[in-house]
């Protein structure tokens, strides 16, 4: 019965029940942890969370109970969802590679709510993530954000264009003596591609009506970007590829997330000074090729000094095709990070950083009830993921 509760609700069938869920800790991310709290979902938002002695749990409502409560986990990177766990053709739809510069391509068109790698994540609590287009091209399409339940792509989004993926350094080289080969290369045709759809968004926007110029997709996609409606989510590491990330940003203006940075270490004071964030490579990286001076206190570094970033779980090449944040976290925080200040960067730090504070990150009234319980510290090896509720339905109970 219990099995088949679940198929329902992840068919997107509504809940009967309300839900209170009550934790020897609960971490808000919104103020100091809750001892002995609970949280009060109603109608799938937050409806009060605070002290049980003030906070009595409403007659009918099913009670859960965990040692850790937090709010549902944010991966800030991944390509799960266009990327499946049998690592087969059929399912590896995170890259295209048939031209350097795609930012037409949307993950929405290519995203399967129903990957068993989706599941999987959400058993370990994590509840949104932001996916789409891989590293490897010097453009590879856009991202989005997505609830880890629903049916349908539509039933899970978020944001259906979060930002638009490229990639400079030697992950931005095109194979088989295509362009671009070099890093000069790379960089002269992303400008060329940004003045022309800067052109191209004043002509449309000053044009008499029935003389506008022909619609373009990949203009189209470039114009928001230029225009700042969308970030420009760029894969680099090296620092002399960071700071020229930084530069093209600032020559065009751009709202620039600086996605792995490897070498970030070596650059706190320059990219504080940039004032972009960083969605910062797994922890459990393979430390190699562009790779190879990362560290594992890097996200301690950047939170020292108040850079604004995020933890991801990233493009896994081998199977099961993905890393769970969740763990990455872990490590942050056994390599510098504060309990607080590593769940901060998978949950509300991540969110800001999203441009999603306003509905996830942390349990406050009127937010989405996305929220996680554990058997004890999430950080330890050893303790399970008891129970996941999302947008108010329980949509795991056994225990990872």
């Amino acid at each position: 019965m219990r099995r088949a509760a679940l198929f329902l609700l992840l068919c997107g069938l509504p809940a009967a029940a309300q839900i209170a869920i009550r934790g020897e800790t609960v971490y808000t991310m919104a103020g100091p942890p809750v001892r002995n709290g609970v949280v009060v979902i109603t109608d799938g938002r937050i409806a009060r969370v605070g002290p049980a002695d003030t906070t009595p749990v409403p007659s009918g409502y099913r009670l859960l109970s965990g040692k850790v409560v937090t709010p549902g986990l944010i991966d800030a990177r991944t390509v799960v969802g266009l990327a499946g766990y049998l690592n087969q053709a059929h399912d590896q739809d995170q890259l295209e590679r048939s031209a350097a510069i795609q930012p037409e391509l949307r993950a929405i068109d290519a995203y399967d709510p129903r990957e068993r790698l989706i599941e999987y994540l959400r058993g370990y609590g994590i509840t949104t993530i932001h996916t789409g287009h891989a590293p490897g091209a010097l453009v590879s399409g856009q991202t989005m954000i997505v609830k880890t339940a629903g049916k349908t792509v539509d039933e899970a989004l978020v944001k259906p264009a979060a930002m638009v993926a490229a990639t400079l350094g030697a992950g931005g080289r095109a194979a088989g003596g295509k362009a671009p080969g070099t890093r000069s290369k790379m960089v002269a045709m992303l400008r060329a591609e940004f003045i022309k759809a800067r052109e191209y968004a004043a002509k449309r926007e000053t044009a008499e009506a029935g003389k506008e110029p022909a619609p373009d997709l990949r203009l189209d996609a470039l114009a928001r970007v230029v225009r700042g409606e969308l970030p420009l989510l760029v894969t680099v590491h090296q620092m002399h590829d960071v700071m020229t990330a930084i530069r093209l940003a600032k020559e065009f203006n751009l709202k620039l997330v600086l996605d792995g940075a490897a070498d970030a270490q070596g650059l706190i004071d320059e990219i504080k000074a940039s004032g972009y964030p960083v969605i910062l490579h797994p922890t459990m990286a393979r430390a190699g090729g562009e790779t190879a001076n990362l560290s594992l206190e890097t996200a301690s570094k950047l939170q020292a000094a108040g850079i604004p970033y995020a933890l991801q779980s990233g493009f896994e090449s081998y199977v099961p095709k993905t890393r769970v944040v969740l763990f990455e976290a872990a490590l942050a925080a056994a390599n510098g990070l504060s309990f607080e200040d590593a769940l901060a960067s998978v949950t509300i730090g991540a969110a800001r950083l999203l441009g999603i504070a306003d509905r996830v990150g942390s349990i406050e009234s009127g937010k989405d009830a996305d929220v996680a319980v554990y058997d004890g510290d999430p950080f330890e090896y050893a303790t399970h993921c008891t129970a996941v509720v999302l947008n108010g339905r329980l949509v795991s109970e056994a225990p990872q």
